[in-house]
């Protein structure tokens, strides 16, 4: 390489720093996730400045990105609400989850390797330590890191790309179904099934671990969103 490629080589920003309005949106996304701005409330625009210490224009753009995610909604002459939790939005989600990942962990089945292997060992001993400490945003980091490297293995990078356009509604519903009896249990223990799926390099196993992991959720997101 020549000096000059040295020197242009320099120029890469190899981290980009993080902006105001990310720091911002990153905050508000978990307020809300977690539920400490519960469905229906009202985003007002001077409240939202002071709690965060941004300005207005900040704050617009980053109500405009959770509208774009579904966070939130704008309600004619009321301005932007935390959007409601509804079932007819949560089943379809619970759909396109149960076929996309499914599949993916089936073909991360047939391909993973004890590195990969290593990798969802990792996510897993972080899901069950959140899990022991009752940690729900710590359990939705871990199980993102999870799926993420599912995904990225078997191959299914574009599908990877609409499950992280979704992972905000997601995200709600892995926190309101984790506030059910035992589910920071029984759901770490159902993705531990299909990491063993997995480790044995068996797609079926892993694939129907996979879809009883979904409908298990499926069933208490709608004995809580239906009848509401």
């Amino acid at each position: 390489m020549s000096t000059n490629d040295d020197t242009l080589a320099a120029l890469r920003i190899e981290t980009p720093p993080i902006t105001l309005r990310e720091i911002a949106l990153q905050r508000m996304r978990r307020a809300i996730i977690s539920g400490l701005f519960e469905p229906g409330t009202r985003l007002v625009e001077r409240t939202l400045c002071d709690h965060l210490g941004v300005s207005r224009s900040v704050i617009r753009e980053v109500i405009r990105h959770m509208e774009a995610e579904g966070l939130v909604e704008m309600l004619p002459k009321h301005g932007p609400i935390v959007a409601p939790l509804e079932w007819d939005v949560a089943r379809q989600i619970y759909d396109i989850r149960a076929a996309l990942e499914a599949t993916a962990v089936a073909d991360c089945a047939r391909v993973a390797n004890d590195e990969v292997k290593a990798e969802l060992r990792k996510a897993l001993d972080e899901l069950d330590q959140t899990s022991r400490q009752n940690s729900p945003l710590g359990i939705l980091d871990a199980t993102t890191d999870f799926y993420r490297v599912i995904f990225h293995t078997g191959g299914h990078t574009i599908a990877w790309e609409i499950v992280e356009r979704l992972n905000s509604r997601i995200s709600r519903l892995r926190v309101m179904t984790l506030s059910t009896a035992n589910r920071t249990v029984s759901g770490p223990a159902q993705i531990r099934e299909i990491f063993t799926g997995i480790e044995n390099n068996n797609p079926e196993a892993a694939a129907a671990a996979c879809r009883a992991h979904i409908a298990a959720a499926t069933t208490i997101a709608e004995g809580i969103l239906a009848n509401k």
